[in-house]
């Protein structure tokens, strides 16, 4: 006899059990309610795609694509990959359709994202992203909506400004800033852009040295530091609007530069500033000439990626989970006393639910009182217990479960009760 299969998922994914379901659908409308509400329209995707959009000069990043996607030969000798981020997909969608769109386009998805990762808090080999973008829009001001956008998702779930921060720099003023000392080998500001961004989780000693190997001037690394460890906003406009807008928590982070290439002039970050959980939140910024990988002229893309696994952590750390989040229970549960009453049971049921009420039918051999608990447990309104007085009679009794009242009628009656419900 062979082996019971185990009862665990694939290592770093999730199963999502009904109480976990209700809280990610929480999640998911919240977000979608804040998206909708900025203008923004829903698309989606399949989560396969050709190995080739991610190794494609522009959406080029070593280590995710060499070792942390799901890629494999197809039935057809084709090499396909599950996504592990959606931006090249949407900037693949625009090109499809660019002389059909009206501009700017303002898209919203919340894709199934795969990543062969080390499972860790905040990260796992499976996930759900929120992602946002705009396309066709130039203006810094664009940078600022999406920026706005994010910070009001924040708000939307009870978040106050204390609880996390916004980080801001520019691609493209820093590297007129590198070139201003001298710097314009552009491998040269490719190698001081990536340690940049990681310059907050190594020690000072260890980013001057690796500076300093990339620099081979110790002055010169000197200038680097100083410069990126400037707080000063200078003429940012994007930095500056927010905060016209009323959004403090934000500053500017010159180390700040994002993991992808394609990234062309603002990038940003939203941080958790509690100690047990200080971490990114979410990321994202410009991308100018994605696009231009499928043909035709570039378009303008401004955009940002909130996962699910960082967003439940940051609800959970701040106590901003509300606890009633649950799946939506039926309004009337239908308890048969018997099987002979079940078929009964269900025809009643369709009847309930014709009004646009929600109704389930308890059609276990359970006895009457753990189909009472059972029902309550489930947030169940109304309660009908059916017996054979009640099929004979067509006459029932429904009880509300929280106050124990009682309405007794005809099918008729009890459901001039149940549509005030609706």
């Amino acid at each position: 006899m062979s082996e019971p299969l185990s009862t665990q998922s694939y290592k770093g994914v999730r199963d999502f059990y009904p109480a976990a379901m209700a809280v990610q659908q929480y999640i998911f409308d919240t977000w979608s309610e804040t998206a909708e509400r900025f203008g923004y329209e829903r698309y989606d995707a399949s989560v396969l795609e050709p190995a080739a959009l991610y190794k494609a000069k522009g959406a080029e990043n070593a280590e995710m694509v060499n070792d942390q996607t799901y890629t494999f030969i197809d039935r057809g000798d084709r090499e396909v990959t599950l996504r592990p981020e959606m931006t090249p997909t949407v900037a693949r969608m625009i090109a499809g359709k660019a002389k059909e769109l009206a501009w700017p386009a303002r898209w919203y998805s919340i894709p199934n994202l795969f990543r062969y990762e080390r499972a860790q808090r905040g990260r796992l080999r499976e996930h759900w992203q929120l992602n946002v973008d705009m396309f066709g829009a130039n203006d810094y001001t664009s940078d600022v909506e999406i920026i706005q956008l994010a910070h009001q998702i924040f708000l939307d779930f009870g978040a106050s400004e204390d609880m996390f921060e916004i980080l801001i720099n520019n691609r493209a003023t820093m590297n007129h800033a590198y070139a201003a000392l001298g710097i314009t080998d552009a491998d040269t500001v490719t190698a001081i852009t990536r340690l940049n961004d990681r310059k907050d989780k190594i020690t000072d000693e260890e980013y001057v040295t690796a500076l300093t190997e990339i620099t081979a001037d110790a002055s010169l690394t000197a200038e680097i530091k100083a410069m990126i460890e400037s707080e000063d906003p200078g003429d940012n406009l994007v930095v500056a609007t927010l905060r016209d807008l009323g959004i403090n928590n934000v500053r500017i982070d010159r180390a700040l530069a994002r993991g992808f290439d394609y990234y062309t002039g603002t990038v940003f970050e939203f941080k958790d500033t509690h100690p047990d959980n200080n971490r990114a939140l979410l990321g994202g910024g410009r991308y100018d000439n994605l696009t231009s990988l499928f043909g035709g002229e570039p378009i303008s893309g401004i955009g940002f990626g909130f996962g699910d696994v960082t967003m439940r952590d940051f609800l959970e750390t701040h106590d901003l989970l509300p606890a009633d989040v649950t799946f939506t229970a039926p309004a009337v549960a239908l308890l048969p006393l018997s099987s002979e009453q079940n078929l009964p049971a269900m025809q009643l049921a369709q009847d309930i639910r014709a009004t646009g009420l929600s109704c389930s039918v308890d059609t276990t051999n359970r006895k009457i009182g753990k189909k009472i608990a059972s029902a309550a447990t489930a947030n169940v309104i109304y309660i009908i217990t059916i017996g054979q007085d009640e099929v004979t009679s067509s006459t029932y009794t429904m009880k509300h479960l929280e106050t124990g009242t009682d309405v007794t009628g005809t099918l008729a009656e009890l459901m001039n009760s149940l549509v005030e419900l609706a």
